[in-house]
């Protein structure tokens, strides 16, 4: 019945015009030797402008891959450093934008663990987004293959959101990170219509498990949704990642692809597949590239003959996801606008604040950013998001106040004290004696606090510098 449906669909929107972006999907052989890598790389791009192309795509470890552990690290390299502005100048110079896969990328202060960072580069030469992979790939098999990426390379530690882009809204993986279907459903959640896989798998994984997984990965968990992309290094893996990937949204993988060294070699067979499932462009197993048409109103079609993500059940599971907000503006605390000088940590849902009237010294407060009277009226997501806040405050906090105790508490309704008409969660650090004999006393005064005359509300500036002080404690947590 699917085959059916995605026959006449095609059928129907090959009568029509719609406008498509051309993009392009490299596959190399990168080795120790950076100046070569990027003589094929400057290659590759000045096909793809003479093709017209919007967007070009490279594997992950585009720069180099090293010969041993050593190398891998000594190699790394800046950002903003003058080999990625040789890429930066080939994008302004051709007027298109650039997915740079995993370069192997320097931490100044920690340069003996870099990232793996997948950066996105417009036409003017900008980074539009910088994504540091956050599944390190770990392989040992005895006598065959030992490849453990978390003894040259440190995991991210935050989500990116997908980036608007000439062909699309692009969601940001590298190679492993396709394993984890969570990762893929934020995205698709955050808008992505198109997904990017760059990729150096070796040739045993690849040859193992790559192929089937993806088509199942696809079909299960992201069928009709999106296009992908995946660019991986020469090899048999390229293939069959790119094939699974593409069957289930529109997919762009970028690879590596046969031997760069004697401990070694990557499965190749970079492509691009469409929504339904086939693959409408992919490369042989040679250093090369391949050319495919992003049409994201196909995708939009699809969507709407098969809405997939309307069908979940949210009532029975939720997708939550550890997600920090980094916008500054005011948010509103029932009818009260909380300043951001005072805010000292949001995600995706919820907020935290310095108390305005606090009980005790390390008294804030953690509310849902969508104004709600009482918890009940939450989401699920809303309700794990909340809590999931309040455990990281208040491993803060008593990291900050040197505490081992903390109370948390919400006061939900009238009768229970609550005196704003916003649902929050009361977090308290606790200290010996500090309510007399009983500890309990804290509810009798928590309820009385706020509407005590003599209790004067502390400035701006007092409320400002201890959010300071907590905002720099949790970033650097």
């Amino acid at each position: 019945m699917l085959s059916s449906i995605g026959v006449a669909l095609r059928k129907a929107m090959s009568s029509s015009a719609y406008k498509r972006s051309l993009i392009a999907v490299c596959q190399l052989t990168s080795d120790n030797d950076i100046k070569g890598n990027f003589e094929t790389c400057k290659e590759m791009i000045e096909r793809a402008s003479e093709r017209k192309c919007k967007m070009v795509f490279f594997p992950e470890c585009f720069d180099f891959i090293g010969r041993d552990k050593d190398e891998q690290i000594t190699l790394a390299m800046d950002e903003n450093g003058d080999y990625i502005e040789r890429y930066r100048a080939l994008a302004r110079q051709h007027g298109l934008w650039l997915s740079l896969g995993g370069m192997h990328h320097k931490d100044m202060t920690d340069p003996l663990k870099p990232w793996n960072t997948h950066l996105i580069i417009d036409c003017e030469g900008n980074t539009r987004a910088e994504y540091k992979k956050l599944h390190l790939f770990d392989l040992e098999i005895p006598g065959k293959v030992r490849l453990l990426e978390s003894e040259f390379s440190k995991a991210g530690t935050k989500m990116v959101h997908p980036v608007d882009t000439p062909i699309g809204r692009l969601g940001l993986s590298i190679c492993y990170d396709l394993r984890f279907a969570e990762l893929s459903l934020w995205n698709r959640n955050k808008g992505a219509q198109v997904l990017s896989f760059p990729s150096a798998f070796t040739l045993n994984t690849g040859l193992a498990h790559w192929e089937y997984y993806i088509v199942v990965t696809i079909h299960l968990e992201y069928s009709h949704t999106l296009n992908i992309i995946v660019s991986l290094f020469i090899s048999t893996f390229k293939k069959v990642f790119f094939l699974t990937l593409l069957r289930t949204r529109a997919i762009e993988t970028q690879s590596q692809t046969g031997k760069h060294n004697e401990k070694r070699i990557s499965y190749g067979h970079a492509m691009v597949v469409d929504p339904w499932g086939a693959v409408i462009a992919q490369c042989s197993e040679r250093i090369g590239m391949c050319f495919a048409e992003i049409d994201l109103q196909y995708v939009d079609e699809l969507r709407a003959m098969q809405p997939v993500f309307s069908h979940r059940r949210h009532d029975l599971y939720t997708l939550h996801v550890n997600e920090c907000d980094l916008d500054d503006s005011v948010l509103m605390f029932s009818e009260f606008p909380i300043a951001s000088e005072c805010i000292f940590y949001r995600s995706a849902l919820s907020f935290a604040f310095v108390n305005l009237k606090p009980v005790l010294n390390g008294h804030v407060l953690i509310s849902p950013k969508r104004p709600a009277l009482r918890l009940t009226d939450l989401t699920d997501a809303e309700t794990a998001d909340l809590f999931i806040v309040a455990k990281k405050v208040q491993k803060m906090l008593e990291k900050v106040h040197g505490a081992t105790s903390s109370t948390i508490c919400v006061q939900d309704g009238p009768a229970a004290g609550q005196t704003v008409k916003h649902v929050h969660i009361h977090i308290l650090v606790r200290r010996s004696g500090d309510f007399g004999p009983t500890p309990d006393n804290l509810y009798s005064d928590l309820a009385a606090h706020d509407r005590n005359p003599e209790i004067c509300p502390r400035t701006h500036e007092e409320m400002s510098t201890e959010a300071y002080i907590y905002r720099e404690a949790i970033r650097n947590m």
